[in-house]
């Protein structure tokens, strides 16, 4: 398009903003109408997009990261013809696509769910690293930031990460319009303060005025032909520009106009305006066939095996069995044992440094790409980076996530390493799949089933070694359980997942001696959790007793009174979980002072038994 084009085209979408923000009676037409030059030029003349093929492998992939912003791009997506007039006032209404922060859910243009800032970068890093060390097909990525937003460090995770990795598919569009919410930036209309720090990371660095349609198409130009480093546009923007009542005036963030039809009479009027948006080049996915011979680890039951390390084998034996399967570690890959598979897929390979937010954004954004990534850390640090994983849930993103060195157990160093907290986090997910394998065996068959589920799959793993019990033939369905003990005359039931599952087939032997009978339940499926074997164990036996190595707040034990929650009499209950702040012991002290070992087990067994029979 010319220069008169593209200014009509910007108008039509600062007028359809508005005009979707006053039927909905809320959203943010101010903050859209500040970037609709940026947006007018993207999408005219340097975006190269099917959108009756949003999987296209030759599309460029843009991310709305100011989310908020939503009316810009649903009136962006008007423009190009994938929306109707009809369908653009539905904004933010029930049953409506057009939701007040995009998703993918809803509309299959979006390439990730944004809203909460700070993140549409980091996965658009890892976007873009999916195109440029994995599909390998010429598209390029562009994120459209608000200037509000650059106070997240994740956002800073991402500039270092995309400067190092020298990203030059990727251009990021800040739309420095000068207000937040409440009102000033923290540094305002000052581009240089924002190009003095992506130049720190290794960013070329552009700046414009975002509101001259010309400067703005030669800076993505610009771009366009730099080599060997990310590029970031840094427009100054005046937030509600064209409508005098409220261009750059604090006070009316996620608001409509106050007047909606005489702010559309100053902005020209409404328009149809139609972009032919450029045809993407041909090209092909570069996935390796996803299917072939897979040859995972066995192991010997009595053998004593860390369940990390039967992941990182199982995972490494998975990539050779499927080319679209990838691994990202945040430089713990000699712990969690991610660097197995480093070892054998390098080309598949992606070290995240330690940046857990940017560890997870990029899985996502390489899962939307249509990779099978696991992402692993200790258990302890992927609560940092709980807000991308529940984002995550939101886009329905497919990602693996892997926690080791969980609980008391991993000894020594202390509680700042241990994840007690883990089970809660990823329970709490919508949608989510929670493993907890207690053997080598059952660690390797989980790995693999993980890769065909939807949602987010996290697995919890264990620093120590501990003895096979299962053998290399057993299954492992989700949503099961195993019965490793059981017999008539049984007087109550351990149920038990991971380190916990080998303290209560202890506990349950020495009980064994006393002629007490104990049934032992290893709930390695904790979400979703086998509510049918623990229903029956409670009818056979009338007590159930729970061990976690893991806080009592919204672990094992929560999920097992799930089971219960039809109505039906709970059965007699006893929690053993970690209550206390742990020092630095060893893994046995550990379990022994938190009161989740054999001894412990026993005990508490024991008293159970004894107060149902006084009673």
């Amino acid at each position: 398009m010319n220069t008169r084009q593209l200014i009509d085209l910007a108008q039509q979408l600062r007028v359809d903003s508005v005009r979707a923000a006053d039927a909905a009676g809320s959203g943010h037409p101010t903050s859209s109408m500040s970037a609709a030059d940026l947006m007018a030029v993207m999408l005219a003349n340097h975006t190269r997009y099917d959108f009756e093929r949003p999987q296209h492998p030759g599309n460029d992939r843009f991310v709305l990261s100011k989310g908020h912003a939503s009316p810009l791009l649903y009136s962006a997506y008007k423009a190009a013809g994938a929306l109707n007039e009809a369908e653009l006032l539905t904004f933010r209404k029930a049953g409506s696509r057009l939701e007040g922060h995009p998703t993918p859910r809803r509309l299959p243009w979006v390439e990730t769910a944004t809203g909460s800032l700070g993140q549409g970068l980091p996965v658009g890093v890892g976007i873009a690293l999916a195109g440029k060390r994995l599909d390998r097909t010429g598209y390029r990525v562009r994120v459209l930031c608000g200037d509000s937003e650059l106070a997240e460090g994740s956002v800073w995770e991402a500039a270092e990460h995309a400067g190092h990795e020298h990203l030059d598919n990727l251009t990021v569009i800040v739309d420095v319009n000068r207000l937040g919410q409440r009102g000033p930036t923290r540094h305002g209309h000052d581009l240089d303060a924002y190009a003095r720090r992506f130049g720190a990371f290794d960013w070329h660095t552009v700046e414009v005025d975002g509101h001259d349609v010309d400067a703005i198409d030669r800076a993505f130009l610009e771009a366009d032909s730099t080599s060997g480093q990310p590029t970031v546009i840094l427009a100054r923007t005046l937030k509600g520009k064209g409508v005098a009542s409220v261009q750059d005036r604090e006070g009316l963030h996620g608001k409509p106009l106050p007047d909606a039809a005489e702010a559309i009479a100053e902005l020209g009027g409404v328009h149809d305006r139609r972009v032919e948006v450029q045809p993407p080049p041909a090209a092909r996915m570069l996935h390796a066939v996803r299917s072939g011979h897979l040859d995972l680890p066995r192991y010997e039951t009595g053998d004593e095996v860390a369940t990390r390390d039967a992941f990182g084998k199982a995972l490494a034996a998975l990539g050779g069995a499927r080319g679209d399967v990838v691994a990202l570690d945040g430089e713990v890959g000699d712990s969690t044992r991610a660097e197995f598979f480093a070892k054998e897929h390098p080309e598949r390979y992606f070290e995240c440094y330690i940046a857990e937010q940017q560890l997870v954004a990029t899985a996502v954004g390489m899962a939307a790409r249509g990779w099978v990534p696991y992402a692993s850390t200790f258990a302890a640090f992927l609560t940092r980076a709980h807000d991308f994983v529940r984002m995550a849930s939101i886009s329905g993103a497919g990602v693996n996530l892997v926690g080791s060195h969980a609980g008391v157990a991993i000894g020594q160093d202390g509680p700042s390493q241990m994840g007690l907290e883990d089970l809660a986090m990823f329970r709490s997910v919508y949608d989510s799949t929670v493993l907890y394998p207690c053997d080598a065996n059952q660690t390797a068959k989980l790995v693999v089933t993980m890769a065909g589920l939807e949602g987010i799959r996290y697995l919890r793993t264990s620093r120590g070694e501990s003895p096979v019990i299962y053998s290399a033939t057993e299954e492992f369905p989700v949503g099961g359980s195993k019965v490793l003990r059981a017999s008539a005359d049984d007087r109550l039931t351990f149920v038990a997942a991971g380190v916990t599952v080998h303290e209560a087939l202890a506990a349950a032997e020495a009980l064994d001696r006393e002629g007490i009978r104990a049934r032992v339940i290893d709930l390695y499926s904790v979400k979703p959790v086998d509510r049918a074997t623990l229903r029956e164990a409670a009818e056979e036996t009338g007590c159930l007793v729970t061990v976690e190595d893991h806080r009592e707040e919204g672990g094992l034990g929560d999920a097992v009174l799930d089971a219960f929650t039809d109505g039906r009499p709970v059965p007699r209950l006893v929690r053993l979980a970690v209550r206390t702040m742990p020092g630095s012991a060893s893994p046995d002290e550990q379990l022994r002072a938190a009161g989740i070992d054999a001894e412990s087990i026993a005990a508490a067994g024991r008293l159970l038994v004894e107060t149902a029979v006084v009673r």
